[in-house]
């Protein structure tokens, strides 16, 4: 089978390099020294007469400098994301991590703080062993200018940003952005671009993964070309977000001929990419788990915030109102591969993620139990079937751990008021 890499593949490839800390310094480094170099090409033309001369005392001594302070801004920088990394695993929760970690500010600043000393660094050494004529000097002063004004601009910007990385606020936006790009990604492809199940129940030669982990990505037109190749159709029963293990089935594969012969199923199951981890690029429900971990964290006796619980409420209602929006690209659950069939995430499992712990752990507090209940009713008024029904029985559930957790009877009286208030409301529509 030919072994092609469909841009959605390279987007989820890329997204794992995102993540690596290392990866944009590396490549600024690499930039860095192919500017120094790239100031001698001027010398060999004709026009390396008309540059101005540059005393190259004044090259050394902003080159020397530069040399001298990025170390100690790049060792400073580290040391403040490392900060901020580990405030986000403690205070918010470890699941949002990998967001913090590939925050675009803090890599650029980093690779900038890196990428100047590495320039200065060998743009010196040139210069005292006389690499450079006339004019390769004036540009390559020109360079380092410029360099130093990017580095000035970059630490202004990164110490703004430094200063709410890591914060609860700025973790809970990550979060949502991530859990948002990934729902409008879904709500686009509910089934990843496949066909829909059609039928309870499935059939075929049952496929098991060959390694323990999470489904992190399926690259469907691998699938689809697997599927092509020994002509059989293909049904998808691991979404990603699964936890794989050789007994979970992760397909079941149905031969046109009717037969379920003996067939190499390894490209099929190489098509699931298994980690360690959970990622948010193609499991929005893991979005809403971490989002759901947060508000029970600050729902802890120890931390006792029931405010960032209510910002996770709203944060919730403005994710499961997408659902109802148009489709951003117009073609909402157009099938591009035939042979594969893939089923749609349950909106009933995903409220089951974002509401159930924040009803059982919030149950004690009457803020957040009249915020759920008001949050529930605007989403069992949004019209959508599935998010009503979803939407009742979870302010239902909300209601009885309500009435049952609340000692005071003021405090239950307040929450019954604002459920039948909802419910009159809901029943008028």
């Amino acid at each position: 089978m030919t072994s092609l890499i469909s841009l959605d593949r390279l987007r989820f490839l890329f997204n794992r390099f995102g993540e690596r800390l290392w990866v944009r310094p590396l490549a600024v480094c690499l930039l860095s020294i192919a500017a120094v170099f790239a100031a001698k090409l001027i010398d060999g033309f004709k026009l390396a007469n008309l540059a101005p001369a540059v005393a190259q005392d004044s090259v050394v001594t902003l080159l020397s400098l530069m040399a001298a302070s990025m170390l100690v801004i790049a060792t400073f920088s580290v040391a403040s994301m490392v900060s901020a990394y580990a405030a986000a695993s403690s205070s918010a929760t470890p699941r949002s991590f990998t967001l913090v970690l590939s925050d675009d500010v803090s890599q650029n600043a980093l690779s900038t703080f890196v990428g100047a000393f590495i320039f200065s660094v060998v743009a010196l050494t040139a210069v005292k062993n006389a690499f450079f004529d006339r004019a390769g000097l004036f540009v390559l002063f020109v360079l380092t200018v410029i360099v130093f004004a990017m580095v000035i601009v970059t630490f202004v910007r990164w110490v703004d940003k430094i200063a709410r990385l890591g914060r609860i606020g700025s973790t809970i936006e990550k979060v949502e952005r991530a859990t948002e790009s990934a729902l409008i990604r879904r709500l686009d492809k509910p089934t990843l671009g496949g066909i829909t199940i059609s039928g309870p129940s499935v059939s075929g030669l049952a496929v098991y993964a060959s390694e323990i982990g999470y489904v992190q990505h399926i690259d469907m037109a691998a699938l689809q070309r697997w599927a092509d190749d020994v002509n059989a159709q293909v049904v998808v029963s691991a979404l990603p977000g699964t936890f794989a293990s050789p007994d979970r089935v992760l397909a079941y594969v149905s031969i046109s001929s009717g037969e379920q012969p003996n067939f190499d199923s390894t490209d099929l199951i190489k098509s699931f990419q298994i980690g360690n981890d959970r990622t948010f690029e193609d499991d929005p429900r893991f979005g809403l788990v971490a989002l759901s971990e947060i508000a029970a964290r600050a729902l802890s006796p120890a931390v006792n915030d029931p405010g960032t619980a209510i910002k996770v409420i709203g944060t919730f209602v403005r994710l499961f109102s997408l659902i109802n929006e148009p489709s951003v690209t117009g073609n909402r659950n157009q099938p591009e591969y035939d042979r594969i069939a893939v089923p749609e995430i349950s909106v009933s499992d995903m409220f089951d993620d974002a509401f159930t712990s924040i009803a059982r752990d919030g149950a004690g507090a009457v803020e957040v139990c009249v915020r759920l209940q008001k949050a529930l009713n605007s989403l069992e008024s949004l019209g959508n079937g599935e998010i009503r029904k979803a939407a009742r029985y979870h302010r239902n559930l909300a209601l009885k751990r309500a009435c049952k957790v609340l000692d005071i009877e003021e405090d239950i009286a307040i929450v019954r008021g604002v459920a039948n208030s909802a419910e009159s409301t809901l029943n008028q529509i």
